[in-house]
């Protein structure tokens, strides 16, 4: 039997970003009952933010800080969930590649060289991206 060293690579790729968000996600299930944790991420980064940033923060992520504190601790959980069982492994990569660009350009990260360094961004959005490419049709997957 021959192995798909391609398709072996994005499996293992899927199952590791899968645990991450799994643990992301379990880390801000405080933000489901408390807002104001995230309420005052946001205010922090508010504060050194660049101009585009800033407008965004202060016209749709700071006015809608209790629908994204449900929606990104709940959001993550179903990734992580989705990306382990290798369930609509391409939908969730695209869902997540673009929480993921969500979340460093309102912290203003994306627009600084140390996001270059950054293990939560790049790799991440790398891994996200290949899986959005490549990702159907993977071993040990649920949806086939």
């Amino acid at each position: 039997m021959a192995v798909n060293k391609q398709a072996a690579g994005l499996t293992a790729l899927r199952i590791g970003l899968g645990v991450f968000f799994i643990f992301e996600g379990i880390a801000k299930l405080g933000w489901i009952t408390d807002s104001g944790i995230l309420a005052r991420q946001l205010q922090e980064w508010l504060q050194g933010a660049p101009a585009w940033s800033r407008w965004y923060l202060q016209t749709v992520a700071i006015p809608g800080t209790a629908i994204f504190a449900r929606a990104v601790s709940l959001g993550e959980l179903a990734l992580g969930l989705g990306l382990l069982a290798g369930f609509w492994v391409r939908l969730a990569a695209i869902l997540g590649f673009l929480m993921v660009l969500n979340f460093h350009f309102a912290s203003g990260g994306m627009f600084h060289y140390a996001f270059l360094t950054n293990t939560a961004g790049l790799p991440i959005l790398g891994g996200l991206l290949a899986l959005a490419i490549g990702g159907s049709k993977l071993p040990f997957s649920l949806g086939r």
